[in-house]
């Protein structure tokens, strides 16, 4: 569990990486396309960072769910802004509920090196997905 923080890490500068790759293409994306990714980026982005941080600290329930929340909304929020206004929404409120989620699960989950593997396996197929959909637009 001591290599928790590297993946939360990691898992953040393939977010960045997937923003900055989006951001140079985004007049090409449609809205429909455009609105998948923000909810998809925000809710999968809480999902995982919610699940890690929850393992790593796993008695500080309130300000896990805080900072998770919080997450969730900016990663939604920003890839929502690459679209319009109302991506922006959905990107905001589904990071939101995501990030409210994600420790609650993770603490079922009680720290199953099993349940994480799947989470990071689905987050990565996402952000594949995600970049094979905006690259063929």
């Amino acid at each position: 569990m001591g290599h928790l923080g590297f993946l939360l890490y990691g898992n953040l500068v393939l977010i960045l990486f997937l923003y900055l790759y989006l951001y140079k293409i985004r007049k090409l994306i449609g809205f429909q396309l455009g609105m998948n990714i923000s909810m998809l980026a925000g809710g999968f982005g809480a999902i995982a960072t919610g699940v890690i941080l929850i393992y790593q600290f796993p008695l500080k329930f309130v300000i896990i769910t805080m900072m998770t929340a919080v997450i969730g909304m900016l990663i939604g929020g920003l890839f929502g802004a690459l679209f319009d206004y109302q991506t922006l929404l959905t990107g905001y409120i589904n990071g939101l509920m995501m990030g409210i989620m994600a420790p609650m699960v993770g603490a079922a989950a009680n720290t199953s090196i099993l349940f994480l593997s799947f989470v990071e396996a689905v987050f990565l197929l996402s952000l594949l997905l995600v970049l094979l959909s905006a690259k063929n637009t």
